[in-house]
């Protein structure tokens, strides 16, 4: 289970939170929505959230 979680969902959560705040700086050096800015900033840290908790179930797993 560690691996599956360290190969596969660690990555996928940790790049996602890397494109929605690349996507985010895009959109504020463009002059975009300010709305669009901040839904992009809740989902990043629902993101970022959701990262830590594939991290800790990983270290949790690694340890069993």
């Amino acid at each position: 289970m560690a691996s599956a979680l360290s190969t596969f969902v660690l990555p996928i959560a940790v790049g996602a939170v890397a494109l929605v705040l690349l996507l985010g700086l895009i959109n504020m050096m463009k002059g975009g929505s300010p709305s669009r800015s901040q839904n992009l900033m809740r989902l990043r840290v629902l993101l970022q959230f959701i990262a830590i908790i594939a991290t800790m179930l990983t270290v949790w797993a690694m340890g069993r």
